[in-house]
């Protein structure tokens, strides 16, 4: 499929009262400050908070429905805005630009050159240009001179879209549209939308053309074997793929093709609540001059208080993925030996790490079990229990069978070894129990990239293979029944769970 043969909708930017174009880091973190837009820690990290909104809002993200996306979008999943109300909300966006100041940034995004596509994104707030400039792929100066955007992001963060839903007022937009290459954002200051904008629409161009894409993190080990991290915010993708003994190709958001797998981006977008030198050192060591700190509070000396999440539990840095020592440049790698998909059960029955079949693989990767943690949507105040198909179903435009089938594919060809992971909680559900330590997390990756995981039983409920034995896990820890109070309790919450597991896959059997 072309990504070229029509060109984006295209907005009067040079009728707007100031207009900056590619300014370097520097000069966009001068403006933010100038502006008002935040402020800098003592680390050199530039603050930024977001209002009201502080993580994604789902409800309020529109794909065009024309005859070019028609075919190809899977309606049930992504609400269908109609040609008349995008040329409304164009016609509003335009009507708008004369009174902004707007920053131009010129981006790619693939590290791959044969599957990249040029982004222009145009944006109100400095703060927003210096963002997705350090999270997609800067042009070199010669890339730049010669730049064509084939998709244009236009983030209007200060003008609303005023509507009543099902007798809600909303005022928040991010609108896709597929055919004229633009996407149109309004009413939340959240920088996030408008990196899983781009990200969805890499989830319609790559499957098209036989690439599939994935919710994942990527890193690469001293033998040159890559893994992936599928999983939703909040279960540890950009945690366990900073290992100090494994190279990062990146964070969130990567695409698989003949030769292996490259990043979209060009930067990472960690959580911080929690965050502290001796659990994630590389995140740690990342925040500084040219990062940016989202709805993080600072005391009155400016240093960051990542225990404090008064504002939000989905406090983030954004940071080039250079920032990573021995990050992977170019961001890509081989095709993968292991894959991980990472779940954060709330339930507490899930083991921590289990061996999947290739059958079982297919069977979580389309149910996409996890708990949505708090923050990462509007709305989400404490773990809630998701199905979240293919571990990203906000962000996929097309039918969960396309990435499904692309995804089998590739594992039977390449002979990766599928696990499934448990980061949520264990001793009990959410409320009774607690969260998994994130060094045995890591201890048993390890284990299963360095062939270590030997010896298996199988797990009754789920028919998962669930090693006996790992280094540096105490035994009890790898059979989640008996870090249970009452094992009776746990059996019962584990076929409670396994059958909402099956009504789930019906949708896909």
């Amino acid at each position: 499929m072309s990504t070229t043969s029509v060109a984006p909708a295209t907005f009067a930017v040079d009728q707007a009262r100031e207009v900056y174009r590619n300014l370097p880091t520097t000069e966009l973190i001068e403006h933010a400050l100038r502006n008002g837009e935040g402020k800098l820690a003592d680390n050199g990290a530039l603050v930024a908070y977001t209002g009201k909104y502080t993580g994604r809002t789902p409800k309020d993200k529109h794909v065009v429905r024309d005859a070019g996306s028609e075919a190809h979008v899977w309606w049930d999943n992504n609400t269908a805005m109609t040609p008349e109300t995008w040329v409304q909300l164009r016609d509003k966006a335009q009507a708008a630009i004369p009174s902004k100041r707007l920053y131009v940034v010129d981006v790619f995004a693939g590290a791959d050159p044969a599957h990249r596509i040029s982004v222009r994104f145009v944006v109100e707030n400095a703060y927003h240009a210096h963002f997705i400039g350090q999270l997609l792929i800067k042009p070199s100066a010669e890339e730049l001179a010669a730049f064509v955007p084939e998709w244009t992001v236009l983030d209007l963060c200060r003008e609303t879209w005023e509507r009543e839903v099902n007798g809600e007022p909303r005022d928040a937009m991010i609108a896709l549209n597929f055919t004229e290459k633009t996407v149109i954002i309004m009413g939340t200051f959240y920088a996030g939308e408008m990196k899983k904008s781009v990200f969805t629409i890499m989830n319609y161009l790559l499957p098209l053309k036989g690439v599939m894409s994935m919710h994942c993190s990527a890193n690469i080990g001293a033998a040159g074997d890559t893994a992936l991290f599928f999983g939703l915010s909040g279960t540890g993708k950009t945690t366990l793929s900073a290992d100090p003994e494994r190279r990062l190709i990146g964070d969130d958001e990567h695409g698989w093709t003949e030769e292996g797998v490259f990043n979209v981006e060009g930067g990472c977008y960690a959580k911080c609540i929690k965050l502290s030198h001796e659990g994630e050192p590389q995140i740690w060591n990342a925040i500084r001059f040219g990062s940016v700190l989202e709805n993080v509070v600072l005391d009155d000396r400016r240093r960051p208080d990542y225990d404090d999440g008064s504002l939000t539990e989905n406090t983030r840095c954004a940071y080039p993925v250079d920032y990573i020592d021995g990050a992977v440049l170019p961001s890509v790698g081989g095709h993968p030996k292991n894959i991980f998909f990472l779940t954060c059960d709330a339930y507490g029955v899930l083991p921590p790490i289990s061996k999947l079949t290739p059958e079982q693989a297919m069977y979580h990767f389309l149910n996409g079990y996890t708990a949505k943690v708090a923050g990462t949507e509007a709305g989400v105040t404490e773990p809630t229990l998701t199905f979240s198909t293919c571990f990203g179903a906000p962000f996929l435009p097309l039918h969960p069978s396309v990435y499904a089938k692309l995804l089998g594919e590739k594992i039977a060809r390449h002979g990766a070894q599928v696990w499934l992971v448990n980061t949520g909680w264990t001793g009990g559900p959410y409320g009774v129990g607690h969260r998994m330590k994130l060094g045995h997390t890591r201890a048993m990756i390890h284990a299963a990239l360095n062939g270590t995981l030997n010896e298996f039983r199988t797990e009754p409920v789920f028919g998962l293979q669930v090693p006996i034995a790992c280094p540096e896990v105490p035994t009890e820890v790898l059979d989640p029944r008996s870090t249970w109070a009452d094992p009776a309790a746990y059996d019962a919450k584990a076929v409670d769970l396994k059958a909402k597991f099956d009504a789930n896959f019906t949708k896909f059997a």
